[in-house]
């Protein structure tokens, strides 16, 4: 049997598995390991065992639970509802004020945890009960949901990003700050748009009403200094790493530390919130760890193949297309791939291929996640199957249909393809600062 036979064979299985309900890990460490075995018998099957043993001596791992309980204390605590008070008094009097601070709430929770699915908990449990009785346009607001919490997998500490650079072997460091620029310029054009609908319709937003706006200045200043303790955090965190004077280890610790601090100096550090974020954290630490654990093994058995350097001169030389038709793709198929699964499967189905086939086309690495994380964004919302139209429609109060959550996404989706389309266009946009910061 070919090499190109072998691994399609190989991804058929995985995919027949995950079809009949199998867990991503399981389907994909199964795959490995009976590959592994059969075709190299059973000294084969220290392949993917060795991979999975590299993968827990790499010290960097250690960041993955720190980052994900900072992001529990400071969800489960209720600072988020300080949050959300802040934007709701400053940004309430603005035609579409409502739905321009869920955006920047967004913004600060994906700076708190790092994940997409605490955002939209968050946005749909606290902003769009008020964004409704507000009479906010309902397909308005569910739009703004789901696209504002998109965003925790791009802005740092993307925990998608940090899986991303142990597959792809790349520095978090430069992954994080090479989503900050993007991840703030699709936060901006949304609130263009937002601002723009909204102008030209206010119906769509209303202001808040005078008595709701009338707020003391000195409440307005005990909110603001309510909303700036998540930014102190990350920059606590951020700042010492940035500049070298600790490691990327080291900075998660100090970025779970100032969390839990905070929580108890606002005197919202319960046993329950306690129990809680540490439970959470460990049921999402060991999912994330089982699935990169089996893409490490998938991965070491694909690279004994050969079958990358086969599919790389099918493309290349028997297809004979360009480096950048193969790269858009490859973004098409996460498109495809992100209506039936989550970003970490399709990054731990796909990695043993894209990630050394990008790398030997000549197309930066670092760069490349950022696409990726792009590219599942707007998968995650695409219909009829995005994961996050799902999400929204079980967190979403029953006037709020499926029919509703799909026209909502739609103008969402065209923004984010915009914004795909600058960085792979401008890659500067995403390389100007990790390269500014160390000097590349």
């Amino acid at each position: 049997m070919s090499y190109e036979m072998i691994a399609i064979t190989m991804f058929s299985a995985m995919m027949l598995m995950l079809v009949t309900g199998q867990r991503v890990f399981g389907a994909i460490g199964f795959v490995a390991a009976v590959a592994a075995i059969l075709l190299w018998g059973t000294g084969g099957f220290n392949i993917p065992f060795s991979a999975a043993v590299k993968v827990m001596k790499w010290y960097p791992l250690l960041t993955l639970p720190m980052f994900i309980f900072m992001g529990y204390v400071l969800s489960e605590s209720k600072i988020a509802d300080d949050l959300y008070k802040m934007f709701h008094v400053w940004m309430g009097p603005v035609p579409g004020g409502l739905a321009i601070g869920t955006i920047g709430l967004m913004v600060l929770i994906s700076a708190m945890n790092g994940l997409s699915v605490a955002g939209m908990a968050i946005g749909a449990t606290i902003a769009l009960p008020e964004l409704l009785k507000r009479r906010y346009d309902k397909l308005m607001v569910t739009g703004v949901i789901q696209a504002g919490s998109s965003l925790g997998i791009l802005v740092p500490p993307s925990v998608v990003l940090v899986l991303y650079a142990m597959i792809a072997r790349q520095p978090v460091g430069q992954l994080w700050l090479a989503g900050v620029i993007p991840g703030l310029m699709m936060a901006t054009l949304f609130m263009l748009y937002i601002a723009i609908r909204c102008r030209i319709n206010p119906e769509l937003g209303p202001p808040l009403a005078k008595e709701e706006r009338e707020v003391p200045m000195a409440e307005k200043l005990r909110l603001l200094r309510a909303g700036i303790l998540p930014v102190i955090i990350f920059a606590t965190m951020m700042v010492p790493f940035v500049n070298g004077w600790t490691s990327l280890v080291e900075s998660s610790a100090i970025g779970a530390i100032a969390a839990f601090l905070a929580a108890i100096v606002k005197g919202r550090m319960t046993r329950e919130v306690f129990e809680t974020s540490v439970r959470q954290t460990l049921a999402v630490s060991c999912m994330f760890m089982w699935i990169i654990l089996a893409a490490l093994g998938f991965g070491a058995v694909f690279d004994g193949l050969g079958a990358v350097k086969a599919i790389e001169n099918l493309f290349t030389e028997q297809l004979n297309l360009s480096p950048w038709t193969i790269l858009i793709l490859m973004q098409l198929s996460f498109l495809l791939m992100g209506t039936f699964l989550d970003d970490t499967a399709m990054l731990v189905i796909v990695a043993p291929l894209y990630i050394p086939l990008v790398r030997a086309l000549g197309f930066d690495l670092v760069w490349y996640g950022v696409l990726y994380t792009i590219t599942t964004q707007i998968a995650y919302m695409t219909p009829p199957f995005g994961y996050n139209l799902f999400l929204m429609r079980a967190m979403a109060p029953p006037e709020i249909g499926l029919r509703d959550i799909y026209r909502s996404i739609i103008p969402f989706v065209i923004v984010m393809i915009l914004a795909l389309a600058l960085v792979m266009a401008f890659p500067q946009i995403a390389m100007w600062l990790p390269d500014l910061v160390y000097g590349k």
